[in-house]
């Protein structure tokens, strides 16, 4: 099963120093119909402006992660992580029993686009961490490239829950196939461009949420951005 939700479907939002658009129910955005995939509480798509950000908030028992796609994202919390990532970053934060946090833009002229995601955790109540990584641009071309797995690695970025977040950019005409195991689920997003998954067109801010498929076939139609979450 295949269920399509389009760009305009996605709630969205201008705050002036903060827009874009929420895939989930979030803030004061609240359908009770649209609150979760499997683990998948959060996905929004957001745009900070140059010098703004979110000021110190505490988060617990909630995985998340921020994938940048320009400009740059400063990180601080009360464990005493600080990082800063742009195109190709990862920043994880595994809340547990507690973290407080702050993140922003540091560019005075520049804003940064991320994609934000929460997840449950497989377990509650474990230490906060936080982990910052970063994949190679060149590794996404014509392929899935793992990002964020709970096996983790050199060039992955660990996460609390039995998942993995894949990456990947298609010329136009080329297709990739992914093989699905029994009793898990598929999220797709495309960050940029057009695909064709299961019969359905599915371009710039779509998201297709699928279950009990053996398999998936993306094929671009032109150049794209993907991301494919396999979910429990």
């Amino acid at each position: 099963m295949i269920k399509v939700y389009t760009a305009e479907s996605a709630h969205r939002f201008d705050h002036g120093w903060l827009e874009g658009s929420h895939l989930f129910s979030f803030g004061d955005y609240y359908d009770p119909d649209n609150t979760a995939f499997g683990p998948m509480r959060v996905f929004n798509d957001d745009i900070i402006a140059p010098g703004r950000g979110f000021g110190a908030h505490p988060h617990s028992d909630m995985e998340i992660v921020s994938i940048i796609l320009s400009g740059r994202l400063r990180h601080e919390d009360n464990l005493g992580n600080v990082a800063e990532s742009s195109f190709g970053g990862i920043q994880r934060m595994s809340a547990g029993t507690g973290v407080i946090h702050t993140e922003h833009n540091p560019s005075k002229d520049e804003p940064v686009r991320l994609l934000q995601l929460w997840f449950m955790p497989e377990v509650r109540g474990l230490q906060p961490s936080y982990k910052a990584g970063k994949y190679l641009p060149e590794k996404l071309e014509g392929a899935l490239l793992p990002v964020v797995s709970a096996k983790g690695s050199d060039e992955i970025v660990d996460i609390g829950q039995d998942m993995t977040i894949y990456l990947g950019q298609l010329r136009g005409g080329q297709d990739i196939r992914f093989d699905q195991k029994p009793g898990r689920r598929i999220f797709i997003y495309i960050i940029e461009g057009s695909v064709e998954v299961g019969g359905s067109k599915l371009s710039s801010g779509d998201s297709a949420r699928i279950e009990e498929e053996s398999a998936v076939q993306l094929a671009a139609s032109e150049p794209a951005f993907v991301m494919l979450i396999d979910l429990p």
